[in-house]
């Protein structure tokens, strides 16, 4: 039997203002209460699920150590979760995603059944959890985060703990997935990165010095302590040309004059040449058998008191130089190049140096002196580096050269004399002392890029002793 319209609509309209459910009459009013209950669970657990995130990876991962030595309730918990940060962060995008499209799904059907048509639904529900997600969902909880980092990542650790538990085999799926995408990208095999880079360490002790927090030789120590890492030995070494050593064939005598004289309590010991370098001897081991030991002095050799060391290449990295030296009790180490000639010998007080800074003895000259706010006065042996920190330069390093020395003669092209100028990108480096053929001393010069009117390319110009190297 065939109903006619009014009836249509009757029945319409019962079917609006009663739904069953499990066999059980539910009111449209009851339907529509339910639904807005259900939407701000959902915002809180989206607020939840954000500000977890911001909170989680803010923490620092020593932080979470320290509280769990401290005892700290929630603080294993939270150290568990921050031991693995791929799996912790799929979690939180995982719970989410699902928070929020759940919300915008429920608002649709609560707007549909209000009697919105089907598109009027979606555009008001996208629009509107949109706003609300934004708000209550996002801004608001990350901000908190943001002010209580730590004592909100302890509060939320075990609510999140059981977040991964619930969500586990999504959770498992989409960790897979990630990692076969970024296999086809050639992306990070884990989604998380580092939050602090060394440039943003840089950056922090450079604010801490301009605020008043670090004094600037406890600014150039952490400096230099980041740069260790990035150091090799042929930029630390005493070079062949300035290495005092004696020979296995010397005696006792001579090789004790020669330590006097150069002023080292050790020096390399070689046999035949100064290439074949077979140890160590220390001026305390000289002066104690010559006086005191056993034996008469004509029986006495220098080979007996040779104390072994170690060969390593040039490109040997400091860092790695430090352990090995601390391991093995030696003070000295020779460097060699790739064809076993001996290059030059790194100290324990070399390789303290390049934390500490210069430490001078006596009469010794500082390595940079500084004549004025754009001058200075510095040894040929002086790293290229250093020059650029001094007077704020972007001196280029070479792969043959690492010295201001080195600079010099490849920018020249050939052997330099005194009084010689080098002018680069701004920059003029007088020659101001030379010994041999060895650079010993340049004044380093910044100028002002509006008075450098000389011309570009490597070439001399009218003056026999200057050149230009823009």
């Amino acid at each position: 039997m065939a109903l006619d319209p009014p009836t249509v609509t009757m029945l319409s309209g019962a079917l609006l203002q009663s739904v069953e459910f499990g066999g059980v009459p539910l009111s449209r009013n009851l339907i529509l209460v339910a639904g807005s209950a259900t939407i701000v669970v959902l915002i809180i657990l989206s607020a939840f699920f954000s500000s977890s995130e911001i909170a989680m990876f803010s923490l620092p991962a020593h932080r979470a150590e320290a509280l769990v030595e401290d005892g700290v309730p929630g603080a294993q918990t939270l150290k568990e979760l921050k031991a693995d940060p791929h799996r912790l962060l799929v979690t939180i995008l995982v719970g989410n995603n699902l928070v929020n499209i759940a919300m915008s799904s429920i608002a649709t059907g609560l707007l549909a059944l209000i009697g919105l048509s089907q598109g009027e639904a979606v555009a008001v529900a996208t629009f509107g959890i949109t706003a609300v997600v934004l708000l209550f969902g996002e801004s608001a909880p990350k901000s908190y985060a943001v002010e209580n980092t730590e004592s909100w990542a302890l509060t939320i650790g075990r609510p999140l703990k059981l977040a991964e538990k619930v969500l586990l085999p999504l959770i498992l799926l989409f960790d897979y997935l990630t990692r076969m995408v970024n296999k086809v990208t050639g992306g990070r095999s884990a989604i998380e990165t580092s939050y602090v880079t060394r440039e943003e360490i840089q950056d922090i002790i450079e604010t801490g010095e301009r605020e008043g927090v670090l004094d600037e030789e406890e600014r150039e120590m952490l400096q230099r302590t980041l740069r260790f890492n990035d150091t090799i030995a042929k930029e630390v070494m005493t070079p062949r040309l300035d290495m005092t050593a004696v020979s296995k064939e010397d005696t006792i005598e001579e090789a004790l004059e020669t330590c006097i004289h150069s002023g080292h309590a050790r020096v390399p010991v070689y046999e035949g040449s100064l290439d074949n370098v077979i140890g160590v001897v220390h001026i305390r081991d000289l002066v104690r058998d010559l006086n005191y030991g056993e034996a008469i002095p004509e029986d006495m050799v220098l080979e007996d008191l040779i104390e072994p060391t170690l060969h390593v290449p040039e490109s040997k990295n400091v860092d790695d130089l430090l352990t090995e030296m601390r391991a093995e009790r030696l003070h000295m180490v020779i460097v060699i190049d790739e064809f076993g000639t001996t290059e030059g010998l790194v100290t324990m007080e070399d390789l303290t140096e390049e934390i500490v800074g210069e430490i001078l003895e006596g009469e010794e000259e500082e390595p940079i002196d500084y004549i004025g706010d754009d001058t200075v006065m510095v040894k040929g042996e002086v790293n290229i580096e250093e020059v650029n920190e001094a007077l704020d330069l972007e001196l280029p390093e070479g792969e043959e050269f690492e010295t201001i020395a080195g600079f010099i003669f490849n920018r020249a092209g050939r052997l330099v004399e005194e009084g010689e100028v080098i002018t680069y990108d701004g920059v003029e480096i007088r020659v101001e002392q030379v010994e041999n053929t060895r650079i010993m001393k340049a004044r380093v010069v910044r100028r002002d890029p509006d008075d450098d009117g000389e011309g570009g390319g490597d070439e001399e110009q009218s003056n026999p002793e200057e050149v230009s190297t823009d």
